[in-house]
């Protein structure tokens, strides 16, 4: 059985919504060296064949990603190599290889999904789709990039969340770069 991961670049009040400048990705132009933020996204990406998206996240991620030729966190590799799922009811031509759009009921989709072989599906990004993915009961972990900044205001992982319930930290990790990886799992 596969397993469902939300990973989420998230501030310190856990605002998802990535409007603004407020966190630098991995690989970007930095002052800090962010060698070991880019070690841990690899492992991540090694553990998993499958990405899940919104609509909106995935045209973004397909207007940026695919035409990236010298990225060398591998990244762009990786995205254009796995199985990407994108929830929508309103996407006709996907014009991204190996994706699959999801029309269905997001629960039943996600079942079905994880029922299946292979590795790990990761959810991320997708402002309007997690409330509904956490909403689901199926998310099998949380990956917390926590970045040291206060937002005050935006979209929010658990804004919406009734039934998330109690989360054990496995792990928590910081970084160089002052982020720190929290990693969650329901209890």
């Amino acid at each position: 059985m596969r397993k469902l991961v939300v990973t989420e670049n998230i501030s310190v009040d856990g605002v998802i919504d990535a409007a603004g400048d407020w966190f630098t990705p991995a690989g970007a132009d930095s002052d800090v060296d962010q060698s070991d933020l880019e070690a841990t996204v690899g492992e991540h990406m090694d553990g998993a064949d499958g990405v899940l998206f919104g609509r909106v996240t995935f045209e973004q991620m397909r207007s940026y990603w695919p035409r990236q030729t010298d990225d060398t966190t591998g990244v762009s590799d990786y995205l254009n190599r796995v199985t990407k799922y994108v929830a929508s009811s309103t996407l006709e031509e996907p014009g991204w290889a190996h994706t699959q759009v999801l029309r269905g009921a997001l629960g039943d989709e996600i079942a079905t999904l994880k029922a299946g072989a292979g590795k790990a599906i990761v959810a991320t990004g997708s402002v309007r789709l997690m409330p509904d993915l956490v909403a689901t009961g199926l998310v099998d972990e949380y990956r917390l990039f926590v970045y040291p900044v206060v937002l005050g205001r935006g979209a929010r992982l658990f804004a919406e969340a009734t039934s998330v319930g109690r989360l054990r930290l496995v792990e928590n990790r910081a970084f160089r770069s002052g982020v720190v990886l929290s990693r969650y799992v329901p209890a």
